[in-house]
């Protein structure tokens, strides 16, 4: 912290409670009152339960947690694939090469996902590449909408290595297939993982796009936690939602252990 006072650094906390509280903390909390209640007509939940969670935790919503799993890992790998690569690759190019790079990774972030989603479907509802009924739809669509979150990581990595390793390594004559896998990746390593981390959580939460694409066998728990609580079944959305957050919580834990490990290397 750069505030030096000891009544500076108070006055900071205090600014910083005063916004986490309110805006972060009560709404998470509350999801997860209402996932232990069975009502709630007061200030207070009542009538605390953990049947939704068992309900939340099998049959067709422990398939949609599946699906999302399964969905944001595919995407991710493939977005710091993509990503990480035209990165790497990016940093040979001239200013004006990178910059159009850069936009071309930007623009499906720079726009609605729904947008995103609606282009995915209109592209890949006609032959040769039909994909529209598919599970490949909606894990294409995630690719696209985290890609560029890859992208900026590694980029922003690639342009903080200390080029001396690189003219170090070959100048004692390593190809340069070699100095970029045992060399740079190794230093970018802590940067990748930070890269499929934040494409993981990013995906799991992902629903506007997930809504126009995904197929009846194919449901993400975003989507079944909107269809819960639009049909008025609050308690129930809330219990689903506590279960999707722990599981990102849960991967997120262990990509960050893999990148301190990756740190300290």
């Amino acid at each position: 912290m750069l505030v030096h006072s000891r009544t500076g650094k108070w006055a900071t906390w205090a600014v910083f409670l005063l916004l986490f509280v309110p805006l972060f903390a009560v709404p998470l909390l509350v999801i997860l009152a209402a996932s232990l209640a069975t009502n709630w007509s007061g200030a207070f939940p009542s009538g605390p339960t953990v049947e939704r969670y068992a309900a939340a935790t099998s049959g067709d919503s422990l398939q949609a947690l599946t699906t999302s799993l399964v969905t944001a890992v595919v995407a991710s790998v493939l977005a710091l694939t993509l990503g990480g690569w035209a990165a790497l690759a990016a940093a040979s190019l001239r200013t004006r090469g990178k910059r159009l790079l850069d936009a071309l990774f930007i623009l499906p972030v720079a726009v609605p996902s729904v947008v995103v989603g609606l282009a995915v479907l209109v592209a890949y509802s006609q032959p040769p590449v039909l994909l529209n009924g598919t599970r490949w739809i909606v894990i294409l669509a995630h690719t696209v909408l985290v890609t560029a979150f890859a992208y900026q990581s590694v980029a922003a990595a690639v342009r903080r290595l200390d080029p001396m390793y690189e003219q170090a390594a070959a100048g004692l004559g390593a190809s340069p297939a070699r100095v970029l896998w045992r060399v740079k990746l190794p230093l970018l390593l802590p940067s990748l993982t930070s890269a499929v981390g934040l494409c993981f959580a990013l995906s799991m939460g992902e629903l506007s796009a997930t809504m126009m694409l995904y197929p009846p066998d194919w449901t993400p728990l975003p989507v079944q936690i909107f269809a819960a609580t639009d049909r008025g079944s609050l308690f129930t959305g809330a219990a689903l939602a506590v279960v999707l957050m722990t599981s990102t919580l849960l991967v997120l834990a262990a990509v960050s252990r893999i990148r301190t490990r990756a740190s300290y290397r």
